[in-house]
């Protein structure tokens, strides 16, 4: 399970935090909490690209070289980035791919 930001919610995140003088050596995660497993992420991507892709999963150990350990979820608290600034995403995760795909399809980044 993961979470994905638009990379436009984390610029306006990081230039809030930079125009503080409160912050200096503080922690903060800057994320969605829009949470989402890879396989409805694949499922997603099919379905806004109209794809006919065939979705197919590989074991653990052959995705990632021996030793590799990876979380099963990643959800960011954004409590305190959100309470310091009150900042939240902007954008969804639908938003995000619908750019991606625009931008894959015609070189041109979204905003």
């Amino acid at each position: 399970r993961r979470c994905f930001c638009h990379v436009h919610d984390v610029v306006l995140a990081l230039t809030g935090l930079m125009q503080r003088n409160d912050v200096f050596g503080e922690v903060f995660n800057i994320g969605s909490a829009e949470e989402v497993t890879i396989w409805d992420l694949a499922e997603r991507v099919k379905s806004a690209t109209s794809s006919a892709s065939e979705i197919v999963t590989i074991p653990y150990n052959e995705a990632y070289e021996e030793g590799f350990e990876d979380m099963t979820r990643r959800i960011p608290d954004i409590s305190k980035v959100e309470a310091l600034l009150g900042w939240r995403t902007t954008r969804s995760l639908d938003d995000i791919l619908a750019d991606v795909i625009d931008h894959q399809r015609t070189g041109v980044p979204g905003v």
